[in-house]
């Protein structure tokens, strides 16, 4: 006789297995296809269709890690620092890609800094209402002319949405009314993608 006790725990079991795994390879296949879609950027005749008969997945990868480190070691070594200036005053006096470019620039350099404060503490927000806590993550001290308004101490705070918190809210808080928390910005993110399932002290 069938113990559907047992065959649901292999079931639950084969699940826990399966599901971070098939999520896992997915993610990585999205990059590497997208990251594949440099390969455009070959002429025809270069492309590995063209060359060898059939494309190379992952090839794209390499091509975009060896474009990066051509580009940074010719700008570190030789670039002279008034022509990147110059580049970057061409591009501040076009409307529109002004606009882009500088927002893009910001972001990615405190991104891609090593002593940068963006996503540095997690704190708990009083959000959407009062009694009800969410997780936040500063991204700054606040904007001066909001705190000379206000009259507070606030500091910049992103609420990230579940399960992609790649999007969320900007909001200017006062920081007595944020509570600080004792744990990583990764726990606090698996947290988030897993739509509360991992806690941060299961996180590891």
């Amino acid at each position: 006789m069938i113990n559907f006790g047992v065959l649901r725990k292999y079931i639950l079991t084969g699940l826990l297995l399966w599901i971070p795994l098939g999520i896992t390879i997915l993610v990585v296949k999205l990059l590497v296809d997208l990251l594949d879609r440099s390969l455009i950027l070959l002429p025809p005749p270069l492309r590995p269709e063209s060359l060898i008969g059939f494309s190379l997945p992952g090839l794209g990868i390499l091509i975009s890690a060896i474009v990066l480190i051509v580009t940074g070691y010719l700008i570190i070594r030789f670039a002279d620092r008034k022509l990147l200036e110059w580049g970057e005053m061409w591009l501040g006096r076009i409307p529109f890609v002004r606009s882009i470019y500088s927002a893009s620039k910001q972001v990615t350099e405190t991104i891609l800094s090593a002593d940068k404060n963006a996503f540095r503490d997690v704190y708990l927000i009083e959000y959407p209402r009062k009694g009800i806590w969410t997780f936040g993550f500063q991204t700054g001290n606040g904007i001066q002319e909001a705190k000379n308004y206000t009259k507070e101490d606030l500091i910049t705070v992103f609420i990230p949405t579940t399960p992609n918190p790649t999007s969320g809210f900007i909001m200017l808080v006062p920081r007595g009314d944020a509570k600080k928390m004792d744990i990583e910005v990764e726990d606090a993110l698996k947290l988030i993608v897993s739509l509360g399932v991992v806690t941060p002290n299961e996180a590891a």
